[in-house]
């Protein structure tokens, strides 16, 4: 754990001064945030004071101790601020919640459990006299509905700003709403990629901090099944959080249960994916996006290049067996070679490709552009780029089946938000011919934030399966959100590189 405590000093009674101080797990940092002050109330000429020792007030908020609350003398008049923090207390961005005042604003109180659409912060706004907790005249205030702007509707902007919120707006609905899958499954999983994607982005560290809990809670162990990929796909985020942190606790599971399967590998002579047990090895495309990109962090973090290995030689041979050279697409799994749409194409499903984009990604982001083994990684993702491009749809998404789109009218999330990721890194790492990829990109991010609702859920993902299928158009799932917010990660680098020139 690391407490978070928010206080006043007091070196003079009439020189009050707040104060924020952090446990980092060795020590406490402790930062002045500023000077809050006389002692608070200021009784009228002739009054015997009764609380020289009052400050007028600064307070947490307890769902993210990032951000802080305080009121404080502006132009002679007791402002309240919201002040909040990226870096554990070393840097602060303030807002004003009220300016201009004529009465004091004292006492800040955040509202336990706070809903989107309702107030955040309460306080005392001293609209009568103030003498004693036992003789005052007050009203009392909230920051509603100014919080309405967290229902207000989200822009589609290629701009910091506006990225950042539409991105923090879906991630704090869906910790709000975990879903039903266990902490360690796949479709968490691919939750948790989105989630440290969106701390890197955002200024408030409570998603990285949800990720080291929910890593607590799982006791930073895989899944049960030793050699599915599905099992492995939550230590992609145990890494990132060991490259940050260094704690070999986080990835000490990880690491001792691809051991194991370096030291017992599963034999098949086929990934034919009707053979029981081939689940063990890479035999369906999804597996490209759950197991190798964990591989390859683990090969980082510990300089032990089996796993590094291991994630190249395994991607390939499942490469080998279900790309189509000829459509630059994958096939789900061996089950669908044969299957064709009722327009007569083959059979390549969106999600399962966006899987794929989206493991080729990050694939790449942990692989030095000089590595031998890059350029073939490389000419995939150009290929599949291509293809996906000539898929997208009028209106910026992509549809269930990726060739047969008039079978499945309906615009597909999930799959369209890997592929906006995949496109935007591709054209933010220079992969990718900017003057056509990135109006694709724009595009789709314009259409997956039309399709958040106003309080942060992100509608039109395609329930769990393995292929193009009908579904509710209000329908989401843990997995949709993580595609999201790795698109969302990638427009935010896109509009980094706008906004500086």
């Amino acid at each position: 754990d690391q407490p978070v405590v928010a206080y006043s000093r007091l070196p003079k009674e009439t020189d009050h001064r707040y104060y924020y101080a952090r446990w980092d797990g060795k020590t406490w940092a402790d930062t002045e945030l500023c000077a809050a002050g006389k002692w608070f109330p200021q009784t009228p000429v002739g009054t015997k004071e009764r609380e020289p020792h009052y400050s007028s007030g600064l307070t947490l908020d307890p769902s993210d101790p990032a951000i802080v609350y305080l009121t404080r003398p502006i132009n002679g008049v007791r402002e309240l601020e919201k002040w909040t923090t990226p870096d554990g207390g070393k840097t602060w961005k303030t807002e004003a919640i009220t300016s201009g005042s004529k009465h004091d604003n004292i006492r800040p109180y955040v509202v336990i459990n706070h809903a989107p659409d309702g107030p955040t912060v309460l306080w005392q706004n001293l609209s009568g006299r103030y003498i004693h907790y036992t003789d005052y005249g007050c009203s009392i205030k909230s920051d509603w509905p100014a919080t309405s702007s967290a229902t207000a509707p989200l822009s589609a902007a290629i701009e910091r700003a506006a990225v950042v919120t539409a991105m923090e707006r879906v991630g704090k609905w869906q910790i709000a709403n975990p879903g039903k899958h266990k902490f360690t499954d796949w479709t968490q999983g691919a939750l948790f990629t989105g989630l440290m994607a969106l701390d890197k982005t955002s200024a408030s560290p409570r998603f990285r901090e949800a990720m080291i809990r929910i890593g607590d809670t799982n006791e930073w162990k895989l899944g049960p099944r030793k050699y599915h990929a599905d099992d492995h796909a939550v230590g992609q985020t145990y890494v990132e959080l060991w490259l940050r942190y260094h704690d070999d606790k986080m990835i000490a599971a990880t690491r001792s249960g691809f051991d194991f399967i370096l030291a017992n590998p599963r034999e098949f002579s086929t990934l034919e994916f009707k053979q029981k047990g081939v689940g063990d090895l890479w035999s369906w495309c999804d597996s490209l996006f759950m197991a190798p990109p964990a591989w390859v962090r683990l090969a980082v973090a510990t300089g032990d290049k089996r796993y590094y290995n291991f994630a190249v030689t395994n991607w390939w041979r499942t490469s080998d067996y279900l790309y189509d050279t000829n459509e630059h697409l994958y096939f789900r799994d061996s089950t669908y070679f044969t299957k064709r749409e009722a327009n007569g194409a083959k059979v390549f499903w969106s999600r399962g490709n966006g899987w794929v984009m989206g493991g080729l990604v990050r694939m790449m982001q942990y692989m030095p552009r000089d590595n031998p083994d890059r350029a073939r990684f490389e000419t995939q993702f150009k290929e599949m780029a291509e293809k996906i491009l000539a898929c997208q749809q009028s209106d910026g998404l992509w549809r269930a089946s990726l060739l047969d789109s008039a079978s499945y009218p309906l615009k597909e999330t999930s799959g369209s938000g890997f592929y906006t990721y995949a496109l935007a890194w591709g054209v933010n790492e220079g992969l990718l011919d900017r003057a056509r990829f990135e109006p694709a990109v724009r595009k789709a991010w314009t259409a997956l934030v039309d399709c958040v609702t106003p309080e942060g859920r992100l509608t039109h993902v395609q329930p769990i399966g393995a292929d193009p299928r009908h579904f509710d158009e209000n329908a989401t799932e843990v997995y949709g959100v993580g595609a999201f917010l790795l698109a969302g990660s990638e427009v935010y680098r896109l509009a980094s590189r706008r906004e500086r020139q």
